[in-house]
């Protein structure tokens, strides 16, 4: 029986020397984790019509305040001269010395008759022979 016990011997050395069969796959640290159950989205309700937003205006550009150009309106005639801004400063004038407002003036119009060496006047609409500018 000694031949026995050798091949017993043998065995459980073979045994304890064979690797072990492979345990079930290790999952990653990763997957171990419980995941959170998903949240399920509300089950989608009819879509109402959508509202247009009214359409946005682009912004109106504002030109560039012109700088209005400085003129001057010179009458020469037979050796004289009158400018037509002192005219029409002189009309107000006269105007106002009237009695009347200068805040009142919506219209002047000047009338010039260098021949005579005068201008005419006509303030809103209204004009008459003594409304005469001696230059």
């Amino acid at each position: 029986m000694a031949v026995t016990k050798k091949t017993e011997t043998k065995a459980a050395v073979k045994a304890s020397v064979a690797p072990a069969e492979p345990a079930a796959p290790v999952a990653p640290a990763a997957e171990m984790k419980e995941t959170a159950p998903k949240k399920t989205a509300a089950p989608k309700k009819a879509a109402a019509p959508k509202k247009e937003a009214p359409a946005k205006k682009a912004p109106v550009k504002k030109a560039p305040a012109k700088k209005e150009v400085k003129t001057a309106v010179y009458i020469q005639y037979a050796g004289k001269e009158a400018e037509v801004e002192a005219l029409v400063a002189e009309a107000k004038k006269a105007y106002v010395a009237a009695g009347n407002k200068e805040t009142d003036i919506k219209t002047v119009e000047i009338y010039v008759k260098p021949e005579e060496n005068a201008a005419y006047y006509v303030i809103n609409g209204v004009g008459a022979e003594d409304y005469k500018i001696v230059y």
